[in-house]
């Protein structure tokens, strides 16, 4: 299922016939409800069922032939904690039921993609949020349609006063929009240290990367050394690596072409270069070089 995706944009969009959105800071899933059982698909397209059996259990409750766009996020603390995501997504079937009882996922659904086994892809954004409303409230937690407005006064305040409960920011659509399936189509806004890097190597392995190197928008394209990576970056950078051709290597250094970059407080350190670079959401301040980027997430789609 190829999901729809969304430009950034620096300031709040504005005018008639359009939707925002809370954009919350989890991992995008598609739920795919069939007439056997339930499947979990990353916006890779990676399946990743196992690693989330309390929202199995919950989308069971949905007709046959529903599929659902959204996000899974886990609370803590009263705010939506990516870390605790990322452990989630990482973690082996056996341990999976463990934390499903001590860090239940929940579920934010933006879209409705089928229904009853009927594509619902071509229809306006506006019918299919109505569609979305009516399945999901009476279900009832962990699967929960995302707030909504046209109101774009009430989307800036959004804006202003929910990252302290975890929200990253706004998606806005227009009402009478398909969905953009591949495609941009729709808006982000997000607070200004979340930003797209460009991934120009990472430390490491191939087969256990530690770190990234990253190339940050708008600086002086010196490369820099992520924060290290979780345990789900790790096999999500493993996957990216293995489907490129693997360039010729020496016997026992880095990639032909590797060079060292600076590291804060380890010096200089190999890296093996990406080339095409991947792409990367990070967190860092626009005005410091400290402490090293944080790596959100691993960005797999064109």
């Amino acid at each position: 299922m190829r999901v729809a995706l969304a430009a950034t944009v620096r300031t709040l969009p504005r005018g008639a016939g359009l939707a925002y959105e809370p954009k919350f800071d989890g991992h995008r899933l598609v739920v795919v409800r069939t007439a056997e059982d339930v499947a979990l698909q990353a916006r890779s397209g990676r399946i990743v069922t196992a690693a989330f059996p309390d929202l199995v259990a919950a989308a069971r409750q949905l007709p046959a032939g529903t599929v659902l766009d959204g996000e899974v996020v886990v609370w803590h603390a009263g705010r939506t904690d990516f870390a605790l995501v990322q452990r989630r997504a990482a973690a082996t079937v056996a341990r999976a039921a463990v934390l499903a009882q001590s860090l239940p996922a929940s579920y934010a659904a933006f879209d409705v993609l089928e229904l009853a086994g009927l594509d619902l892809r071509g229809h306006t954004y506006e019918r299919r949020r109505a569609l979305l409303v009516d399945l999901l409230l009476p279900l009832g937690p962990p699967l929960q349609p995302v707030p909504m407005t046209t109101d774009p006064e009430l989307a800036a305040t959004w804006y202003e006063t929910l990252p302290a409960s975890g929200i990253e920011g706004l998606v806005v659509k227009r009402m009478d929009q398909t969905y953009p399936a591949g495609r941009r189509g729709w808006q982000k806004l997000r607070h200004t240290d979340v930003r797209d890097a460009a991934v120009v190597g990472y430390t490491g392995t191939p087969r256990r990367p530690l770190a990234l190197v990253l190339v940050l928008p708008n600086g002086d394209e010196t490369p820099l050394v992520s924060s290290p990576l979780t345990a789900a970056l790790r096999a999500d950078v493993v996957a990216a690596v293995a489907e490129r051709d693997a360039p010729a290597r020496t016997p026992a250094g880095p990639r032909a072409g590797g060079g060292t970059v600076t590291a804060i407080g380890l010096g200089e350190v190999p890296y093996r270069p990406l080339d095409p670079p991947l792409t990367a959401e990070v967190r860092h301040p626009s005005t410091a070089r400290h402490p090293p980027p944080e790596v959100l997430r691993l960005r797999t789609e064109p």
